[in-house]
């Protein structure tokens, strides 16, 4: 699986602005937050509710969101063509991974971002972080307290991002919040969330909405019909985390690594066309064979056997990943 690098920029204003902070303390501060942004439970207020808890997310979650919320935007960017937002909205933005993500994946588009949260702590750290960017987007983000909960107009925006925060929400707010920002763009909205079976099941959620107010899904999905992942299995893809040194204290882990794992859905209003073929399991390898399982259309589960004989589309198999587009973009 590849590796998403964090930014050496904000590689290094991560381990500036985190210096002080002790990994033992941190460590109490990242259970209590994974129990929250992983669990079934809504809250009526942030998740990051002061500095050490802000702290402890930059330093555990943050290069886990950044990862995903990249690879998502990757996997959209792929079937949107020569596209690129003008303006940003990240919606529950925090410390802004989803902004730094964003302006990596359209290094070159000038645009502007807005980011509202609901806790001006992770705010204050987003803002202190973004100071450092090399990138003029990240740099000149515009970053807005705001309840995030029966939310009201939104500014509008070509793109807007809403990454691991629905889980914070009630289902009516959860609703509010994601018809809100269809209300807010004429271009594209992209939910990420935990890879996680009440994760998945507020992406759908939000696909649902969107699809309904009609945009068209792009990516993971090659269709906008009823996903056909039913029953006790759940979409999700991964992403392979590097760890910053603090990263791996504060888990108490070895490995250079971590894999997120993420649901998302990326839908526009404009005219694109989306893959033809998603992959939704790790490919199988075998002497001279490659198994892949995929979403195709019209909607439905299908496992396809590449061989040898399939010359050209077999090395590409071979170096499919999970969450790639199939057969692979020309």
């Amino acid at each position: 699986m590849p590796t998403v690098p964090l930014p050496d920029d904000l590689r290094a204003a991560l381990a500036d602005r985190l210096r002080s902070t002790a990994p033992t303390s941190a460590s109490a501060q990242v259970e209590r937050l994974m129990d929250s942004y992983r669990g079934p439970t809504p809250t009526a207020a942030p998740v990051l509710r002061d500095a050490a808890d802000v702290a402890a997310y930059a330093a555990y979650r943050m290069p886990a969101t950044y990862a995903a919320v990249r690879t998502a935007l990757d996997a959209f960017r792929l079937q949107s063509a020569d596209w690129a937002p003008r303006t940003h909205l990240d919606l529950g933005g925090g410390t802004g991974a989803a902004t730094w993500a964003v302006a990596d994946t359209w290094p070159d588009a000038g645009h502007t971002t807005t980011v509202l949260d609901w806790s001006q702590p992770a705010l204050d750290l987003g803002a202190d972080l973004a100071r450092a960017a090399r990138t003029a987007a990240v740099r000149t983000a515009d970053w807005q307290r705001r309840p995030l909960g029966a939310a009201s107009a939104l500014p509008a925006a070509d793109l807007v991002t809403i990454s691991y925060v629905l889980g914070e929400l009630t289902p009516a707010d959860r609703e509010s919040l994601v018809g809100a920002a269809v209300a807010a763009t004429q271009g594209a909205v992209v939910v990420v969330e935990p890879g996680t079976p009440e994760g998945y099941a507020r992406v759908l959620a939000a696909r649902d909405r969107l699809v309904a107010a009609g945009l068209h899904v792009l990516a993971p999905c090659p269709h906008d019909g009823p996903c056909p992942v039913t029953g006790a299995d759940w979409c999700h893809f991964a992403a392979r985390v590097q760890r910053t040194a603090l990263h791996r204290q504060v888990k108490g882990a070895t490995l250079p690594y971590e894999d997120e794992k993420f649901s998302y859905v990326a839908a526009a209003h404009f005219p694109a066309e989306p893959a033809e073929g998603r992959v939704v399991r790790h490919p199988q390898i075998r002497k001279g064979l490659v198994l892949l399982d995929l979403c195709v259309t019209p909607p439905g589960l299908e496992k396809a056997t590449v061989s040898k004989r399939h010359g050209t589309l077999y090395r590409a198999a071979r170096d499919t990943e999970w969450g790639d587009a199939w057969p692979p973009p020309a």
